[in-house]
């Protein structure tokens, strides 16, 4: 016998931060007796002058020995063919077949992990890999140390090793939360949250991940419990200004608490005014984006200086009229969030004395034309307004 020539295939550059990922070995384990189908599949795939000669050689050996005990390995080398060929579809259907088949190394899992990335598209099997490749970096970072080593060099090893880890880890995290967002259901989301921080317990302790759960919770339409999550994230990151944004919208407007609300969307606008632009985003997208983060943060501004000032009995609204016709010019690129501030807006003409019933009228009749949620609202309240002011 002979064992499998070790194959180190150095990981694809990847858009992750500072990190680069160290060699994965490929079937770990197997072992290969020289002149068996086997031997010859090894010796075709290693020879093969592209990828698409290695997937001739994979399809040529399966179809002869589709029962072979080689066959999990043989679909990790699929998924790293099919890698090369940027076919992602082909490498998690492989994936997912040697990992069915008790192949899940972290090579098998890293390549599923690549191509779930890559796709754009969700992939359960990618996730799947994501939480299972845990184990498997346990135990491949973990070298067994010759009686030879002296204690200098093992201790090389050891933290050779751990960095490998270490590289491992933080590409499943990088793909975990690229992946997670792209399941729109947030009960299905819940119960692979729950796995990755299971499974990374130290990725688990990032703001990340309570934002995910967040965002879960909000679309799994469970309001304390995404309250909950929105507190322990922008608390992990007080710098995440999507989190700081969307808590205090809560806050606002699910929770009934515009002093929290407030804070937050003050943090959230000194956020969005120090936002730096990305390189790959062109000038315009960045200045949308940027305008509907500083847009959601004066509606929340508004509407919570509203709120106190209407608890408080108190018609001087200025503030609140300042910060809601804000949010209107800065949200055209969200339809439904100036709806909202035109109408806050309308209403907020409205309660202050003496009511402004032109400038009322003005906003509404903008908020009453465009589709969506607050439309009918702002028509009612358009005609309640036209009325008062004895406008036909």
């Amino acid at each position: 016998m002979r064992k499998t020539l070790a194959i180190f295939l150095l990981a694809e550059a990847i858009p992750f931060a500072a990190s680069h990922l160290a060699a994965q070995t490929v079937c770990p384990g197997y072992s290969i007796v020289i002149n068996t189908p086997e031997d010859g599949l090894t010796l075709a795939y290693n020879g093969a002058e592209n990828p698409q000669e290695q997937v001739a050689a994979l399809d040529k050996f399966m179809e002869a020995n589709p029962d072979s005990k080689f066959a999990p390995c043989a679909h990790e080398y699929y998924t790293m063919a099919y890698l090369k060929l940027n076919n992602y579809d082909k490498v998690i259907e492989h994936g997912e077949k040697a990992i069915a088949l008790g192949q899940r190394d972290v090579m098998t899992s890293l390549n599923v992990a690549k191509a779930g990335v890559a796709s754009g598209k969700l992939s359960d099997a990618a996730l799947d890999a994501i939480v299972g490749a845990a184990e498997a970096i346990k135990a491949e970072s973990n070298p067994g140390r010759s009686p030879t080593l002296s204690e200098e060099d093992w201790k090389k090893e050891l933290d050779a090793a751990t960095a490998q880890a270490n590289d491992w880890r933080a590409y499943m995290a990088y793909a975990f939360f690229q992946l997670i967002p792209r399941e729109p259901d947030g009960t299905k989301r819940l119960p692979w949250l729950d796995k990755f921080a299971a499974a990374y317990p130290d990725s688990a302790k990032s703001g990340q991940l309570d934002f995910q759960y967040f965002l879960a919770y909000k679309l799994s339409n469970q309001p304390a419990k995404a309250i909950e999550s929105g507190e322990k994230a922008v608390a992990a990151d007080p710098n995440n200004l999507l989190a700081a944004n969307l808590l205090a919208y809560d806050m606002a407007f699910v929770n009934n608490n515009p002093d929290r609300a407030e804070q937050l969307a003050r943090k959230a606008l000194e956020l969005a005014t120090a936002m730096k632009k990305p390189e790959s985003v062109t000038d315009d997208q960045f200045k949308a984006d940027q305008n509907n983060q500083s847009g959601m943060a004066k509606l929340t501004m508004g509407y919570a200086a509203f709120a106190k000032a209407s608890a408080a009995n108190s018609r001087k609204i200025g503030p609140a009229i300042d910060d809601l016709k804000a949010a209107a010019d800065l949200l055209p690129g969200n339809p439904t969030l100036q709806a909202q501030a035109l109408y806050l807006l309308g209403s907020a003409y409205e309660f202050q004395y003496p009511p402004s019933h032109k400038l009322a009228m003005d906003a509404l009749t903008r908020a009453a034309a465009i589709p969506g949620p607050f439309q009918a609202a702002s028509q009612k309240l358009l005609a309640d307004v036209k009325k008062a002011a004895g406008v036909k």
